[in-house]
């Protein structure tokens, strides 16, 4: 009878594991846009303190 209790098992593990992944929403489409945006605009900030830095450096060697 031990393949009752193995049945019984999967269906406790398969449970447990489905209830984990129901935690986490899922993102909306306008929030990750919205957040690729946000991303994208620091990066472009990045970029752009970075090639002030280049050029500061490049003046001050002269």
């Amino acid at each position: 009878m031990t393949r009752g209790n193995q049945r019984e098992q999967d269906r406790l593990k398969a449970a447990k594991k489905l209830a984990s992944t129901k935690g986490k929403p899922k993102e909306s489409a306008t929030s990750l846009q919205k957040r690729k945006e946000a991303d994208a605009e620091i990066l472009r900030a990045k970029q752009k303190a970075r090639e002030i830095r280049f050029v500061w450096h490049l003046l001050l060697r002269h």
